[in-house]
């Protein structure tokens, strides 16, 4: 993956939304002991990352297909929206399998962007499984939940946080199946950086972290209550090769870890984070004594958390 193809897919992403800000904040800096930058993907047009390489996809699709009869996906929630969000731009009708019991909100985003929403399966993977099978019933596009196109797009994020951040040391970002993550390991090698890419998993979805370990795929039960985002049960063989010549570390954090930066995040920067998008800052936080005197940015990659668990969080810990 080339620089100049990322940049290419940057300039499709910049068609719908413009770049998102890296930001500090005081408080945040306090807290962590260090100089710290937060890429706030949560202020995309859907509140979340995933919306980039929704939006290169389909440029590719529909540029070689034109219309079609319809694309199935499967997701927890943001994939699926930036899936409906880039199908409505082409006028391609679309349908998104989610697990039961999937976030209420993230649902009713997917729906308000057209999305036909289909429940099947107790987590993801059984949700992608029933989403293969309706494809091929109906004769649909099935949207693959990891792909180069979809890496390049989210990779544009990357770009644009280690341009205006030059001098970043470490940079924490979630892996959920792989995408972010794979792109900012290539921005760090196009633009020729030092930049330690470090990955995050939640201790109860640690498929890619066991994996890493043994040197092979292994698939492991996701129990995670407030990271669905990274609820990873099988890792994916691409991503996974990536990982293990590119990531210089995995940092495993615990749903408590992950709801206090969740409550972290809200009172020194008043940004709202689901679980997922607040696994960066969690794994900062219990590196902190490993990360001080260092330039260190996380990526804050979705706010789509329903408000009672928002509540829960907040008040579990004021």
């Amino acid at each position: 993956m080339t620089l100049d193809e990322i940049e290419a897919a940057a300039r499709v992403v910049y068609r719908a939304m413009p770049p998102t800000p890296q930001q500090r904040w005081p408080l945040l800096d306090e807290r962590c002991g260090t100089e710290v930058w937060v890429k706030h993907e949560n202020h995309t047009p859907v509140g979340a990352f995933k919306i980039r390489g929704g939006l290169v996809y389909f440029d590719d699709l529909f540029e070689r297909e034109g219309t079609l009869d319809g694309v199935i996906a499967a997701t927890r929630g943001n994939h699926g929206q930036s899936v409906a969000y880039a199908a409505r731009r082409c006028g391609i009708p679309v349908a998104v399998v989610v697990p039961r019991g999937n976030s209420v909100s993230k649902n009713r985003a997917m729906r308000a962007l057209g999305a036909e929403l289909i429940e099947r399966g107790h987590d993801f993977q059984s949700s992608y499984d029933a989403a293969v099978e309706i494809a091929q019933e109906r004769g649909w596009h099935m949207m693959p939940s990891f792909h180069d196109l979809l890496v390049r797009g989210v990779a544009s994020y990357s770009l644009e946080l280690l341009r205006a951040v030059p001098a970043l040391d470490t940079f924490y970002v979630p892996v959920g199946l792989g995408s972010g993550i794979c792109g900012a390991i290539a921005i760090r090698d196009a633009l020729n950086r030092k930049t330690e890419i470090v990955g995050v998993v939640s201790a109860q979805a640690p498929a890619y972290a066991r994996s890493l370990e043994l040197g092979r795929l292994v698939s492991h039960d996701a129990t995670t209550r407030i990271a669905d985002g990274i609820a990873c049960r099988t890792p994916e063989p691409g991503a996974f090769e990536i990982l293990q010549k590119g990531v210089e570390r995995i940092v495993e954090v615990t749903d408590d870890e992950i709801e206090a930066a969740m409550s972290a995040l809200y009172d020194d920067t008043h940004n709202v984070a689901e679980g997922a998008g607040a696994a960066g800052l969690a794994a900062l936080l219990k590196e902190r004594d490993r990360s001080r005197g260092r330039v260190v940015g996380f990526v804050l990659t979705g706010a789509n958390v329903d408000a009672p668990v928002f509540a829960r969080v907040l008040l579990s810990r004021h």
